[in-house]
């Protein structure tokens, strides 16, 4: 990825909490910012997009769930309509990378960096979309080869 593509939030909805994530403008390092809990998909989606433009992002990635045989399960219509509401609300263009096992993979990462309780609560929603965003920009530059 070269620098004409400037950042990307990367986004790990949940109906309660969401995590988000960005990367720096040269698309080689995804960092957690962090979690919030605005209620509802329309104020969530509201939220999303005002990070993105204050940060400058150029791109939304969202989480999308696919069960372990890689087929859609119900969540991916959650995902999906959350998605709707974003395009309705930015031009930002908006693409979705699977999320299977960036969960799991989070826990795993606070398993062993000793994160436990709220501090864990807080967290794993902001490292999965560092996970997820993460994935998808060594996928884009990895294709860009």
């Amino acid at each position: 990825m070269d620098l004409k593509h400037g950042k990307y939030l990367g986004v790990d909805y949940g109906d309660k909490r969401t995590g988000i994530a960005e990367c720096d403008i040269s698309g080689l390092l995804a960092s957690a910012v962090g979690t919030f809990s605005e209620g509802g998909m329309r104020k969530t989606a509201e939220r999303v997009v005002k990070e993105a433009k204050e940060r400058g992002c150029v791109k939304i990635v969202i989480g999308m769930p696919r069960n372990m045989d890689g087929s859609f399960g119900e969540r991916t219509q959650v995902v999906r309509a959350f998605a709707d509401i974003l395009a309705e609300l930015t031009d930002i263009p908006i693409d979705f990378y699977d999320e299977r096992m960036t969960t799991m993979a989070a826990y795993r990462f606070l398993d062993a960096s000793g994160t436990y309780g709220k501090k864990r609560k807080d967290a794993i929603d902001a490292l999965s979309a560092e996970l997820i965003l993460q994935n998808y920009i060594d996928k884009e530059r990895n294709a860009s080869k």
